[in-house]
């Protein structure tokens, strides 16, 4: 099974949901540090779509100026295009299999897709 992990290996649920993908041998694993290489505007909102979220609700709070900035209420585009332009709004880990996609918050969340 092949699985995407868009990863921050600043964050402790990240490198923790990474460790469940990484000890299971039938994963092909591919990591993304989104920080350093985000995915497109057209990615995130297939990723949310895929997950059943919206991005408001991808959306990182903690330790950002989004609330400040009105983005929990504001609408799929306008958070979609501040994800794109600041990465560190979007929540993570967000972990992409062929069952699904997840935001793993708690870590074990990404068992549902493997």
């Amino acid at each position: 099974m092949k699985a995407t992990i868009w990863h921050n290996p600043k964050c402790g649920t990240s490198r923790k949901t990474l460790g469940i993908l990484e000890n299971l041998s039938q994963v092909e694993l591919t990591v993304v540090e989104y920080l350093k290489d985000p995915p497109s505007r057209e990615k995130l909102a297939q990723l949310y779509a895929d997950a059943g979220m919206t991005p408001a609700e991808g959306l990182r709070l903690r330790g950002t100026d989004a609330e400040e900035r009105g983005l929990p209420d504001a609408d799929a585009d306008t958070v979609l295009d501040a994800m794109v332009a600041d990465p560190i709004l979007i929540n993570r880990p967000l972990v992409e299999t062929e069952k699904g996609v997840r935001l793993c918050r708690p870590q074990d969340t990404v068992l549902e897709i493997l």
